[in-house]
């Protein structure tokens, strides 16, 4: 039986809110009425970023596969998705937060550059502490609340730029990477739970991912000749962090101390488009929802006609849409935010 519309809402109003670059909860409630109309139970989110989507999908009884290339988000997907029972109790989170001086290799590597002396040491004294942890999922969670403690704690929450002299006026920026750290335990351990599912998180190049749904949802990174869209490059201390800063290799003659973005098809509009084609191609049996913007390249008639291609019934939906901030940084055309949103939808019945 079909899960009732509030039923799903109840439950997706626990997901974790955020600040994300190109998230998609603000178009939830579309892609709801789209995917509560196509038959399908299983689905992919083939580039899951936040795992809203995935977290929507696992919301509506579906057996969920959430896939991203980022560490910091297969994290999130594992506690969110592929979890559905381990919580991480409130007294054994604050055991985190106690003094361990085993490194402080945040706050001297990063010194000055994202948080102040204090911040940099407690998130040097979580980290410590999380380390000590065995590989499970309690670890995860630990890691996805400091991840997000960071984020939440950083003006606008990314990491292209330096400086601690930004105030937007938010509470976040007046909260501790402490106090950040335990409501974001309680935040996700309210947003876990169980949809009796055989879910999965794959962190993987999206090419890479052989699993075939009934559908795939395909929500790529925007190639726009208005900002890069790279991922690694305003998340790069949290996705560092994500994993405690093994095989990366820093670009020391950058003032943020970032490293080398990871490769990917969706950097050039000349692979992407090739990109796409083979995606397409790949999940021509399955029903294939994709989510693009207008103001980004290739355009909409690209989508159409490649789904055409290889699908009996395609249609397009349009969503007015607003970004929750600029992805060209401090860019004086604020009005760049304001687009569309088309959904393309192409099945073979």
């Amino acid at each position: 039986m079909p899960i009732s519309k509030k039923s799903v809402f109840d439950q997706f109003n626990l997901f974790p809110p955020t600040r994300y670059m190109g998230s998609k909860e603000k178009l939830v409630p579309h892609l709801y009425d789209i995917f509560v109309s196509l038959n399908f139970e299983s689905a992919l989110d083939l580039m899951s970023g936040t795992s809203a989507i995935s977290y929507l999908l696992k919301c509506m009884g579906k057996e969920t596969i959430s896939n991203d290339y980022m560490h910091m988000n297969y994290l999130a997907a594992k506690c969110l998705i592929e979890n559905g029972t381990t919580r991480l109790e409130k007294s054994f989170a604050e055991t985190f937060i106690r003094q361990n001086r085993r490194s402080n290799f945040i706050s001297k590597k990063f010194e000055g550059l994202y948080f102040d002396k204090i911040n940099s040491e407690m998130i040097d004294n979580i980290n410590n502490n999380i380390q000590l942890l065995d590989n499970s999922v309690e670890k995860v969670i630990a890691q996805t609340a400091l991840i997000r403690a960071c984020i939440k704690k950083r003006h606008r929450g990314v990491f292209a730029y330096t400086g601690l002299n930004h105030d937007d006026g938010r509470k976040d920026l007046r909260l501790s990477i402490n106090e950040h750290f335990i409501q974001n335990i309680d935040i996700i351990n309210k947003a876990i739970f169980n949809n009796d599912k055989n879910n999965k998180v794959f962190m993987k190049n999206c090419a890479e991912v052989s699993y075939i749904p009934d559908l795939v949802y395909i929500d790529p990174p925007y190639f726009s000749p208005f900002s890069d869209n790279e991922y690694v490059r305003r998340y790069h201390f949290v996705e560092g962090l994500s994993r405690n800063w093994k095989g990366i290799q820093f670009q020391e003659d950058t003032k943020t101390k970032k490293f080398k973005s990871y490769p990917s098809q969706f950097t050039k509009l000349s692979t992407a488009t090739d990109a796409f084609d083979l995606l397409i191609k790949k999940y021509a049996e399955s029903d294939i929802v994709i989510s693009y913007s207008s103001n980004a390249k290739p355009d909409k008639l690209f989508f159409l006609k490649k789904l055409k291609k290889y699908k009996r019934h395609v249609e397009m939906v349009s969503v007015n849409y607003r970004y929750s901030f600029s992805n060209q940084g401090f860019a004086k055309n604020r009005n760049k935010n304001k687009v569309r949103e088309y959904i393309f939808i192409g099945t073979n019945r």
